[in-house]
Formats: C-alpha cells, structure tokens, sequence
C-alpha cells in the first residue's frame, strides 16, 4: 500500500476473522489487513462485506461476484478485479468467465437475467443519478424482486466504494488470487 499504518490491537472476534481466513484461504486478504490499523473500521467493513456477499439473498453468491467484477471493471481495481475475478472462476468453475467478467461482461455469454442485473449495476456506478423506474423494471421483467433490486444497488454501491478505497491507497491484491480457480 502506498500508506502505512501499522496494525492496531484486533479484538478477540477479529482476530478469530483473521485466523478462519487463513484456515480457509491460507491467506488474509490485503483489503482486511489494510483496515486492521484501526479495528472499529476492521469490524464495521468485515460486517457489512459478510451480510452484503454471504448472508440470504435471492442473489447467488456467483450473482454478488458478478457484481463486483463488473463494478471493478468499469473502476480499474485491480485489487478488486483479482480478488473478485478469482472468486467468479471458483465459483463458476469456469476460468474464461471470470477473465471475461473482468475484461468486459458484455463478451460473456451471460442469461437475459444477469445481462439485466450488470447493466444496472454499471449505470449506477457510471451514471448513479439516470437511475429511473425503467431501470427497475427491466430487472423486475428479468425476474428480480424487489428485495433483489436492493440487493443490486447495495453490492454495487460497497463495490464503487471499495474500489475507491483501494485506489485511494494503491491497495494490492494477495499474490494468492491470481493463481485461484485455474
């Protein structure tokens, strides 16, 4: 990172997230190590992260990958674009969606579903305030709830917000995602 902050004191509940995540990965994502100078924004970002891309939601979890991908595309981020890019290979088991998804989802050959649920997301990470009834209605006619279509907006919006972040600090991904879901 182009910052340096030294890692604050984790609480005991953070420090458990940080030790699940080398269980499972074998790694702590760069992105929870660069809030982890303060564990206030380490707890706040770790929870709004966990309930926008793994609680319930009628959106798959492939679906909220997706999401971010095509957020990061349109905002460069690679640390985002590796991490997520990594997650939409594994989870499609298909390495050529996921290096189309973060090229360019538009080339993939995607469902009028997900055409539908990318569209809106890029509008509203390229032009937030065009959002209009419309927009919506073109993700209720492809099979979206309301429910869904907050979902949308809410991933998209963490991924706009994320990416900046990650700019903002020159935040680079783990050398481990690049080699995920190959």
């Amino acid at each position: 990172m182009a910052v340096e902050l030294a890692q604050g004191e984790l609480s005991p509940a953070m420090q458990a997230y940080f030790d699940k995540c080398l269980e499972k990965l074998g790694f702590v994502p760069n992105v929870l190590r660069a809030y982890a100078f303060d564990n206030t924004k380490l707890e706040a970002f770790a929870a709004f992260y966990n309930d926008l891309m793994l609680a319930p939601s009628g959106l798959s979890k492939l679906e909220r990958e997706m999401i971010a991908v095509a957020v990061s595309s349109i905002n460069r981020c690679f640390y985002c674009l590796t991490a997520h890019g990594a997650a939409v290979r594994q989870l499609s088991e298909d390495p050529a969606l996921g290096e189309l998804m973060v090229m360019n989802y538009r080339a993939a050959d995607l469902s009028p579903r997900h055409i539908a649920m990318l569209d809106f997301a890029v509008k509203l990470t390229e032009q937030p305030a065009t959002i209009v009834e419309a927009d919506r209605e073109r993700l209720r006619a492809a099979g979206f709830g309301d429910r869904d279509i907050w979902d949308i907006g809410a991933v998209a919006s963490f991924f706009n917000m994320s990416n900046r972040m990650a700019s903002a600090v020159d935040m680079r991904p783990n050398g481990e995602y690049h080699a995920q879901g190959r």
